[in-house]
């Protein structure tokens, strides 16, 4: 069994916000996988379901970021998990928006909601980061993670939701190359008509280019015949020579 814990703040007001990706990320994994309704439970949101043969619950902390360890500590007492059987999906200002890497262990680079998870069962357990980019200044970083994603983000972020949870059933299996190749199939498609090329924005194998034809050669130019001088009686006579 696996606790998939997506952190974010509870309220219609946060709903679209960069610090809620998190529970977007869980969000899309329940709609795609036929998980159950989401029920009250553990001073959070609960939805059971399969990810292929692996049992997987889903949670989200409705006890605001900064205290989303309390959910979590419940959640993992009930059905005596240990934290390597968690992953933590968030927010990550330190990756480009539409970046996402696996992590196990490790700090919580301040991040409210990995602190108060860090209190409750320590740092062992497994986090996705999503990237949603810096703004520039630590000053600026609250009002920034509170706004929502800007309309011209809204293709991306839905494309990399669908990566994650098109991922899913190997995440569960631990097996993250293939989870993240997953996300790379959404974020970035190998283009069409390429052969073996790269992914987006990776042009295939330049086509050679056409091979010169030979040069045809020039025809030989074929001399004058000289002028005949001789007279008609010089003619006569060499004819009889």
């Amino acid at each position: 069994m696996r606790l998939f814990v997506g952190l974010g703040n509870p309220g219609g007001q946060y709903a679209r916000n960069r610090h809620n990706v998190g529970f977007m990320a869980v969000d899309r994994i329940a709609e795609d996988h036929g998980f159950a309704p989401w029920r009250s439970r553990f001073q959070g949101l609960l939805a059971e379901g399969m990810l292929g043969d692996s049992k997987v619950v889903l949670l989200k902390p409705q006890t605001f970021m900064n205290l989303s360890g309390q959910s979590v500590g419940e959640a993992m007492r009930f059905w005596k998990l240990a934290p390597n059987e968690v992953t933590v999906f968030h927010d990550e200002l330190d990756l480009s928006p539409g970046k996402v890497r696996v992590k196990t262990g490790g700090g919580h680079a301040g991040h409210n909601g990995l602190r108060s998870i860090h209190a409750h069962i320590g740092d062992a357990y497994h986090r996705v980061r999503i990237g949603i980019g810096h703004p520039g200044h630590k000053d600026r970083v609250a009002g920034y993670v509170l706004s929502d994603f800007a309309k011209a983000e809204a293709e991306g972020l839905d494309d990399l939701l669908r990566g994650i949870s098109d991922g899913a059933k190997a995440l569960a299996l631990g097996e993250t190359g293939k989870f993240l190749n997953a996300v790379s199939l959404r974020t970035a498609p190998p283009r069409s008509g390429t052969g073996t090329g790269g992914g987006k924005g990776k042009p295939g194998a330049a086509a050679k280019p056409a091979a010169k034809p030979e040069p045809k050669p020039e025809p030989e130019q074929k001399s004058e015949p000289e002028p005949d001088t001789r007279s008609a009686l010089q003619k006569l006579a060499d004819r009889f020579r």
